[in-house]
């Protein structure tokens, strides 16, 4: 009996009991890759989401595959990465899909839209809904196969010099706003600023933007916005579960054996888990310290709630109007998150809001 015979028969215990699985790796081909990612090597939450991918395809493959990490900016832009796969010059990203909206809206869908799934939900609509098929059609014509790839959890709203009391406080307002959502500021009048991560402080400094958001409390401490701006509001509603995505060249992934293609499918849901454990343990600490340090921690009024996400809707009609590509992907995606919501009102969010009520 072959090598392939014992695994398909004997299960993961056959496989280990008779030795096989060694002699399996040692017998694949030595893998050698690039990964660009579009984030900063300081931010160990999202940019170590790919060295976890990174070590865990090493480790599972003995040395065999190996990938080399590489932070924004050093083998290409950090919002170079998409081209970079798509022409092969790497043979694979880290990033935020949502960062490429103005190649076709539909990326955003791919990280966080305003109002939509939180992260949950999304890992859910990916891994056991239509998402994960309906991207893998969406990213075949960019010569890309997906992986969801981490996720932050709902986000903050971001850091303002001046605080925000109504819609009309937006009117004007220069704001870094991650990609798709900058949509939604024009409607309301702000003039949104699409800025890499690691160009946002000096932006905020100098009076270039009068609002920045990034991710969370741990992120935003490590960048020091803090120090220019201190009226950090929530909820970010624009990211309720912003997903990031490893991208994948085609024919890289093409040439890939089965057993390799699997480990980094499951390299790429160990990251998944893995970096949003790190933010959900980590943000409340952060969180504690911006507020001892004199941050002034305040929700968005209900006025500008509701003004976003009417606004939301108005542009989520309009690109089911023109856009086929992403009415395809948001009609299934509403749906999911119609009958998800409904879920979670009986469960999750009556069992939170009791929870965080109580002060335990």
């Amino acid at each position: 009996m072959d090598r392939r015979s014992i695994i398909k028969h004997a299960g993961v215990a056959g496989v280990l009991a008779a030795g096989a699985a060694p002699a399996i790796v040692s017998a694949q081909p030595a893998v050698r890759w690039r990964l660009a990612s579009s984030f900063p090597r300081a931010l160990d939450t999202i940019y170590g989401a790919a060295e976890v991918f990174a070590k865990t395809v090493s480790d599972s493959t003995g040395g065999r595959f190996q990938v080399s990490v590489h932070p924004g900016g050093e083998l290409m832009p950090a919002f170079g990465v998409v081209d970079g796969v798509q022409a092969g010059t790497v043979e694979c990203a880290h990033t935020a899909p949502y960062y490429f909206f103005g190649k076709d809206d539909t990326f955003a869908m791919g990280t966080a839209i305003p109002f939509g799934l939180n992260s949950r939900q999304l890992t859910a609509w990916y891994y056991d809904g239509n998402g994960l098929k309906l991207f893998r059609e969406f990213y075949d014509a960019y010569n890309i196969v997906n992986f969801p790839m981490g996720n932050t959890g709902a986000q903050m709203g971001g850091w303002y010099r001046k605080e925000i009391k109504s819609p009309a406080d937006l009117q004007g307002l220069k704001f870094r706003v991650g990609g798709f959502a900058g949509k939604v500021m024009s409607k309301l009048g702000s003039v949104p600023q699409m800025i890499p991560g690691g160009e946002i402080y000096q932006a905020l400094e100098r009076g270039t933007i009068d609002a920045v958001e990034w991710v969370g409390p741990y992120d935003d401490e490590k960048l020091g916005f803090q120090r220019v701006a201190q009226n950090y509001y929530y909820p970010g509603w624009w990211e309720g579960g912003a997903q990031l995505d490893l991208y994948v060249n085609k024919a890289a992934y093409n040439a890939l054996s089965p057993e390799y293609k699997t480990i980094v499918t499951a390299a790429a849901s160990h990251a998944h888990t893995v970096m949003q454990s790190m933010y959900d343990v980590r943000n409340p600490q952060a969180l504690k310290r911006l507020v001892a340090g004199g941050t002034k921690v305040l929700p968005f009024p209900r006025s500008v709630m509701d003004a976003a996400f009417n606004a939301s809707q108005e542009l989520y009609k309009e690109l089911n109007d023109t856009n086929p590509r992403w009415k395809k992907i948001f009609d299934d995606y509403s749906a999911f998150r119609r009958d998800a919501n409904l879920w979670f009102r009986f469960t999750e969010a009556r069992f939170d809001s009791y929870m965080q009520a109580a002060r335990l």
